[in-house]
């Protein structure tokens, strides 16, 4: 029996969480953007900081990108299990 994966909105993820990016919702321009800062489909990142309001900051790789709530509500994930 196969078992589906919750999906949320990034704005949803817990600092310390990592999650897979699993769709982009942002638009041609957005989602170049996104892909450019290394957030394509399938990258794996790690919630630095969420306070649910201002900016979140995500670390990817060995970067750290700040996003503002609206352009994270555009991302799509879903959780690693460790």
């Amino acid at each position: 029996m196969m078992t589906q994966t919750a999906a949320y909105p990034l704005t949803m993820a817990r600092p310390g969480e990592r999650v897979r990016i699993v769709a982009l919702a942002g638009g041609r321009s957005l989602d170049r953007r996104l892909t450019d800062l290394g957030l394509a489909l399938g990258s794996i990142v790690r919630i630095v900081q969420n306070q649910m309001t201002g900016p979140m900051i995500v670390a990817i790789h060995e970067s750290r990108v700040g996003l503002g709530m609206g352009m994270a509500q555009k991302l799509t994930v879903e959780p690693i299990k460790d």
